[in-house]
């Protein structure tokens, strides 16, 4: 190995021939992979999160979401699509993923030096001295992860999913316990920002030492114009799509200042900790695995649909539950100094409903390289988003949280009639695989809000938690296996994790 040139010693990076013969195989394994490095990720952050929710202050995540709120808008454009480019692309080389390094690298630098440039204004626009050293402390963290931004993709794109599930898992495990040590000696909000340094430097060690590629010198005409076309478009999304998710806490923040921001934040935080942890696995297997079949329409629409199935199985009872439990949740894993989030909680819940559904679209874009019209639907699905805020600011975070709320329900429908538009996806395929879904959440979570009315007042909270999580489990399954007839597929996927 040592004589040959990088070209050939890496070729096992760019290749994806050999994924194809075994593809299905490959996706419920990685799902299963990455489903249970997920699960130990979200046992690792609700456990941080209740120890530093009573560590901390709701003014101390009030401090850090100013920040991030706004310096994760410069954070965009240090990836720039590019790796979802290299997971996409069917052919590509050692020198156009060397080249595209060195732009990631080019570019995180420039973010860092812009969020250290604009410290002063954020600490002047909120009037808060503190946040300019938390700033210039963010920044830092901005060159180490855009180091490890293409070893990160080349995995993905060869879908070693155990590889990078588990260095997810441990830089996420070392990057909380930093936190909490911080946090229990006192160094309040630092330990907020102390979390994701620790988080990204582990990471690209960890990327570094798993994928043995390594970048040559960046090369002039080596086709890379239309993989920064591509990227450059979800550049675009990510930008107005940030403002979307986003602009809530700045505006909340500046007008309402921290202890209602770090409310707000936190509701929302914790409505997405049990989503993201079955959307990510799945987004990051299921791009892959469409994209290699790009050109094969009947077996591209029956993934599609398979994976939108498994999201919406997972994803609707969970949203269901929390919209009915939200004060025992709240008061279970926060604590009682977070009262006020909990009507927060229970609005951007029911947003949440359809939330997962419309992210698969996603898929469909980038899948297909459709990043211009990706970018085309974000610009019209933010600038509702941002109405939406300036109509409920001046009704403090309920407000906001509400007028948000209303808007995402009412572009489900287009969202998903965008999307599938030119593919062999309709919009009826969409509604056929989720209504006996969402049905049978609607009859579960009505028989725990039932039971909810009868025993709730005689009860602990955590342990009426925990009956309310098993009866809406039992329920569901019941109405889902026996009722709908859909235990067949899903415990055809189950056999196939465990085969593995």
């Amino acid at each position: 190995m040592k004589n040959l040139s990088p070209q050939i010693k890496h070729e096992q990076y760019f290749t994806t021939d050999h994924l194809k013969a075994d593809l299905k195989s490959r996706s419920v394994r990685g799902g299963a992979i990455t489903m249970l490095a997920q699960i130990l990720k979200f046992s690792l952050t609700l456990g941080s999160n209740m120890l530093l929710g009573r560590l901390l202050t709701p003014q101390d995540y009030g401090l850090v979401g100013m920040v991030t709120a706004v310096t994760g808008f410069v954070t965009l454009f240090k990836d720039l699509g590019l790796s979802m480019a290299t997971i996409q692309k069917d052919e590509i080389n050692h020198q156009q993923v060397s080249t595209l390094f060195w732009v990631n690298l080019g570019l995180s630098g420039v973010t860092a030096i812009i969020s250290i440039a604009i410290a002063p204004l954020i600490s002047s626009f909120y009037q808060e001295p503190r946040l300019m050293a938390i700033t210039l402390a963010l920044a830092a963290g901005f060159i180490i992860s855009g180091l490890g931004i293409q070893h990160s993709a080349l995995l993905n794109r060869q879908m070693q999913y155990r590889v990078l599930m588990v260095n997810d898992v441990c830089s996420n495990l070392l990057g909380i316990i930093c936190a909490i040590v911080a946090a229990w000696y006192g160094w309040g909000y630092w330990a907020l920002v102390i979390m994701p340094l620790v988080n990204a430097t582990v990471n690209t060690i960890g990327v570094w030492i798993t994928c043995q590629w390594r970048p040559g010198l960046p090369t002039r005409r080596v086709g890379v114009r239309s993989l920064l076309v591509f990227g450059g478009h979800l550049t675009g999304f990510s930008i107005v799509n940030y403002f979307a998710r986003h602009l809530d806490n700045i505006l909340i923040g500046r007008y309402w200042g921290a202890q209602q921001l770090g409310q707000y934040a936190k509701a929302y935080q914790l409505l997405l900790l049990p989503l993201n942890q079955i959307n990510v696995p799945i987004t990051n297997v299921a791009i892959p695995s469409l994209s290699r079949l790009q050109n094969e329409p009947d077996k591209f629409r029956d993934y599609y649909l398979k994976a939108l199935s498994a999201i919406a199985f997972l994803t609707m009872p969970i949203t269901t539950l929390m919209i009915v439990v939200s004060e025992e949740l709240i008061g279970t894993i926060l604590g009682s100094q977070w009262g006020d989030a909990i009507k927060l909680f229970r609005i951007l819940s029911i947003s949440a409903l359809f939330q997962p559904i419309c992210n698969t679209t996603g898929w469909l874009y980038i899948s297909r390289g459709k990043s211009d019209r990706m970018l085309k639907w974000g610009v019209f699905y933010s600038s509702l988003v941002v109405i939406s805020f300036l109509i409920g600011l001046p009704y403090q975070a309920y407000g906001v949280a509400l007028s948000y709320g209303i808007v995402m329900l009412l572009q489900v429908f287009p969202c998903i009639y965008f999307a599938t538009r030119g593919t062999s996806i309709t919009v009826f395929d969409v509604i056929k695989t989720v209504r006996e879904i969402l049905t049978a959440c609607i009859v579960a979570g009505a028989t725990v809000l039932f039971l909810k009315t009868i025993i709730g007042v005689y009860l602990p909270m955590g342990i009426a938690l925990i009956i309310y999580c098993c009866v809406m489990t039992v329920v569901y399954l019941l109405f889902m296996f026996y009722v709908f007839n859909h235990s067949s597929m899903y415990l055809q996927l189950l056999g196939k994790f465990k085969a593995k």
